[in-house]
């Protein structure tokens, strides 16, 4: 296993390269197994407690969750909102240059962190968890433009078994037609005209520290979790200085951090 110190501090050009075509990029092995283990141990701490800000499952309404808040699985938690303040490990994180060296790469050379976007670590039940259909994460984000990146990072193993990352190449760079989308921007399944791109989609399979770099345009899904574990991810979201939330919006809604 390689130290810190050892790892790759930055992209290759052909990894730039790759990203900009597809609009997604597997790190492996990017994150130190003592980052893995901190975040796991506040994420399951917090977790117990039902601590913080939580998104549950039951709030989203994806199919397989629960209706309510008071059905059977309905405390089920989605995400536990607000990582940057649960514990000093993230901010630690973000300012390493195994991957700040990499946003800057891809953002330029004065990097955001917005805390309204994600900020969060995902956390997908067994029984409980929902799918999630394809989608742009900035269908319901207001930013100038819409060139924003996200860091998933797995803590723990990812497959098509437990909802792994779906994500489709190339289409961060599509402009679509309006209906080719649902009432809720999610990328229709049942169109013919859809089926080409869906049927390239790449399956993100990780293993603990494992990060996958996403543009905010590129679509993708997970399904449930069908194993018998809980699958836990952490994600945020960066963008160039340049780059700023429209003001009035859930964007501009809470302070960000200038890495």
């Amino acid at each position: 296993m390689l130290t810190t110190e050892q790892r790759p501090q930055s992209f290759t050009a052909e990894d730039v390269a790759a990203f900009e075509r597809d609009g997604f990029l597997i790190q492996r092995g990017l994150v130190p197994d003592s980052y893995v283990r901190t975040i796991l141990e506040v994420t399951r701490r917090d977790a117990a407690a039902h601590y913080g800000d939580i998104e549950y499952e039951a709030d989203v309404q994806y199919p397989g969750a629960p209706e309510s808040l008071d059905d059977e699985g309905g405390r089920t938690i989605r995400r536990l909102q607000q990582a940057f303040s649960r514990d000093p490990v993230f901010s630690r994180l973000v300012k390493e240059p195994f991957l700040l060296n990499r946003l800057q790469q891809l953002l330029g050379p004065q990097v955001v962190m917005p805390l309204a976007h994600h900020n969060c670590i995902m956390t997908k039940h067994p029984r409980y968890s929902s799918d999630t259909g394809w989608h742009r994460d900035i269908r319901y984000w207001s930013f100038r433009d819409s060139n924003l990146v996200n860091a998933w990072l797995a803590l723990g193993e990812e497959t098509l078994a437990n909802g792994c990352l779906r994500l489709l190449p190339g289409s961060h760079n599509m402009d679509l037609q309006r209906e080719q989308l649902d009432d809720a921007l999610f990328f229709r399944e049942d169109l013919p005209q859809n089926q080409s791109l869906l049927n390239a989609a790449v399956t993100a399979e990780l293993q603990a520290g494992d990060v996958v770099f996403f543009h905010a345009r590129c679509f993708h899904a997970a399904t449930r979790n069908h194993s018998d574990a809980t699958k836990y991810s952490a994600v945020f979201t960066f963008r160039s200085l340049d780059n700023a939330p429209i003001p009035g919006t859930r964007s501009a809604q809470l302070p960000e951090l200038l890495l």
